[in-house]
């Protein structure tokens, strides 16, 4: 295993990178963190770092090291109350992710993996036309703006120094622990709270968290995976009614849904304010992992039933 960088550990994603290659061994791993965490391994090193944005020194933690998989970023919130949420979001995720490129390009990395994000192609896709790894990219709010220029600055970045860049751009990602609108769905449905989502026929590709970190894990080393962009998903796509029943099943309860159609919904909840909400739910997002697939011959190691047996297994444990 080369000597990585792992920053973003605090998260959701970040800290499932740590754990699995903590648990494969990896006794050259790095941390680079704003707040000191309890619980991680004594062999990991810990740096801690004020902050993430353009003038961040990533110098003491890129010593030696031969990958960055970065992971750090300002994460997408559903009510902003930053006063321009855009120049906050290109603080840390484009300015803070090109500083750390160019001190590792200096301190000689071989190869940088950035975790962006689906929303730089966009917010959502018809029947059958998922998007693709070379899909013009569509962002459509302050967050995938910033991870597309992100992903711009990298491929500089590499251009010009030869270290390698590999872009992983997950879709909805869930698993033991996850927060936010799936969570929220787990207490409903735990709680037998009928909910209108009986008759959506949308289809959305979702990734289950230990499936990325196997992507992850996979191009740390994978010769293929050089200056390469890859989409992720747990290769079965669901429609939102599928996926309430699949997590009913797990969870150990009847899912409780009517019959709603889908435009009543988005009507409702357009009138509400909360469009953007109901196109989650109701609209579809689709990737096309074939790219991912042929080029690494990778697999999703983990099921979506597997994965949210997992999910609902660490929510009945802590719920409160």
């Amino acid at each position: 295993m080369s000597k990585t960088l792992l920053t973003g550990v605090s998260g959701f994603v970040g800290r499932a990178v740590h754990d699995r290659l903590s648990r494969e061994g990896a006794s050259d791993l790095i941390v680079a963190l704003r707040t000191l965490l309890p619980g991680l391994p004594q062999r990991t090193s810990v740096t801690q770092i004020p902050g993430i944005d353009g003038s961040t020194d990533w110098n003491s933690c890129l010593v030696g090291c031969n990958v960055v998989v970065h992971a750090a970023a300002r994460v997408h919130v559903m009510n902003d109350s930053s006063v321009d949420p855009l120049f906050e979001f290109r603080r840390v995720n484009v300015e803070g992710t090109l500083q750390l490129a160019r001190q590792a390009a200096q301190a000689g990395v071989k190869r940088f993996i950035f975790l962006s994000s689906i929303k730089v192609n966009g917010e959502s896709t018809v029947f059958s036309a998922p998007y693709l790894a070379n899909s013009k990219p569509a962002p459509a709010d302050p967050y995938g703006i910033s991870k597309m220029e992100a992903e711009r600055g990298l491929r500089v970045i590499a251009q010009e120094t030869g270290m390698e860049v590999v872009i992983i751009r997950p879709p909805l990602v869930y698993g033991p622990g996850v927060k936010a609108n799936f969570l929220s769905m787990m207490r409903w449905l735990h709680r037998g709270i009928p909910l209108p989502f009986g008759a959506i026929h949308n289809r959305r590709s979702l990734v289950a968290l230990d499936n990325l970190v196997d992507l992850i894990v996979t191009c740390i080393d994978h010769p293929a995976a050089a200056n390469e962009t890859f989409l992720v998903s747990d290769g079965e796509d669901l429609s939102t009614t599928e996926l309430l029943q699949g997590m009913g099943a797990a969870l150990g309860v009847p899912a409780r849904l009517l019959p709603v159609p889908a435009w009543l919904l988005v009507a409702g909840a357009t009138v509400l304010g909360r469009k953007s909400l109901s196109q989650r739910l109701c609209g579809s997002l689709q990737v096309d992992i074939t790219k991912t697939r042929e080029l690494l011959k990778w697999e999703p190691p983990v099921s979506v039933a597997q994965a949210l047996e997992g999910a609902a297994q660490h929510f009945l444990k802590h719920r409160s």
